[in-house]
């Protein structure tokens, strides 16, 4: 089963929970009252950015001749939309920049560049999946509606595929974002006539994106339609690909823990702190690297604070790596490569029934739990020696086998 307890899954006392809470709300009120010129000179400076980019990158596909200005122009492109849907219109939406008071750069005004609604995003998304993180059943994002990715999750003949429907969301994945969105309000909404304004409103903005992305643009290109067009749908394909690598890096791969529904009983904030930085994983990054991603290398930091602005991730997380140090918490990070191989591995074990895999339930790479500990314990343990002890010893010793390093290394997956 997944993780039920978190405190206990994490060998921490009441009272290590309350003081981890605690040092995690003093970051935010820092960070919160230092926020200013710097940052809003940012955000504004990646906006201007970002429409100067896309306007070079279609001038220079639709100006220029043959294939080399055409690879230059759409590689430009897609990074000028990966920019626009992640570290502006993922990170506006969240409300990163409502503080600022600008009409423009709020997340009640901004719809981004692709075919879901803000709006629908904005519940799916900062409501349903950062409220309810990695809870089975409980989180749409986990799996999307799928994907298997835990051994929670019922196995049907239908996961056989999910190695294919995996490569099939990553090329449509502004599309079943849309979709993913739809069917988070629409299961939020009692009416059928308000299931059915969501439902226009969704496939209007639909409509929209296509025409904008796929006839209007190539129509300005006149006899040059086709080069354009072409130009719009790999931008378009390569953005969903690295939209969906950087998303299922940070939740998918070995070390993002899953939980049960029992852990929102009586779930206090530090507890909710603490089931952001367990079910959550990073991956290394450079700034060239971060800007690109939307700065969801950070996704611990990003989940533990949504709403501060993503250029103060990287100073915030070395003190929330320095605090999973102080507190033996795993501190999950890596190579992008390894991470996303990973999830890869995850996804395609996971289209098997358990009865073909080799791990428990309780003690798989990919899915954890609590109980795992208490096995051991009871297996390998003499009596005599205190359950608060034992579980932070073999927490520390699991954890660090799991995931190759000695105990004293083992913070860094």
């Amino acid at each position: 089963m997944a993780i039920a307890d978190v405190p206990e899954y994490a060998h921490l006392s009441d009272a290590d929970v309350r003081a981890l809470g605690a040092a995690l709300d003093a970051i935010r009120c820092e960070i919160e009252d230092s926020r200013g010129t710097k940052d809003r000179a940012y955000i504004r400076r990646t906006i201007a950015f970002q429409r100067c980019l896309e306007i070079a990158a279609r001038l220079t596909i639709g100006g220029s001749k043959g294939p080399v200005g055409w690879v230059v122009g759409t590689g430009a492109l897609a990074a000028a939309k990966c920019i626009e849907n992640m570290e502006l219109g993922h990170n506006i939406t969240h409300g990163q920049w409502d503080w600022m008071n600008d009409p423009e750069i709020h997340s009640s005004t901004w719809e981004w560049d692709a075919s879901s609604l803000s709006s629908h995003w904005r519940h799916a998304h900062n409501y349903r999946h950062h409220m309810f993180t990695n809870i089975v059943d409980m989180d749409n994002d986990l799996g999307f509606g799928l994907l298997r990715v835990t051994r929670d999750q019922k196995w049907r003949p239908s996961a056989l595929l999910q190695p294919l429907y995996a490569v099939l969301l990553a090329l449509a994945f502004e599309w079943g974002v849309a979709l993913h969105g739809l069917y988070s309000v629409q299961d939020a909404e009692p009416t059928e006539a308000g299931k059915s304004v969501h439902r226009s409103a969704m496939i209007g903005k639909m409509v929209r994106q296509a025409g904008k992305d796929y006839v209007f643009f190539p129509a300005l290109s006149r006899g040059r339609w086709r080069r354009t067009l072409a130009a719009n749908v790999v931008a378009n394909g390569l953005r969903n690909v690295w939209a969906y690598v950087v998303i299922v890096c940070g939740h998918f791969a070995d070390g993002a823990e899953k939980f049960t529904a029992a852990v929102l009983e009586d779930e206090t904030k530090p507890e909710w702190y603490l089931r952001q930085m367990l079910g959550t994983a990073n991956f290394r990054a450079g700034t060239a690297l971060a800007f690109m991603s939307g700065n969801l290398c950070y996704q611990i930091e990003h989940h533990l604070y949504p709403d501060l602005p993503s250029n103060r991730y990287p100073e915030i997380a070395e003190r929330v790596r320095a605090l999973c140090v102080d507190y033996d918490l795993p501190y999950t990070t890596g190579p992008l490569v390894r991470q996303y191989l990973l999830t890869a591995r995850t996804i395609c074990k996971l289209a098997l029934p358990d009865r073909f895999l080799s791990a428990t339930s309780d003690d798989a790479p990919e899915t954890a739990s609590e109980g795992k500990f208490n096995n051991v314990a009871k297996r390998s343990e003499p009596s005599g020696v205190g359950d608060g002890v034992r579980r932070r010893g073999l927490a520390t010793a699991i954890l660090a086998r799991r995931n190759g390093h000695r105990p004293s290394d083992r913070r860094t997956t």
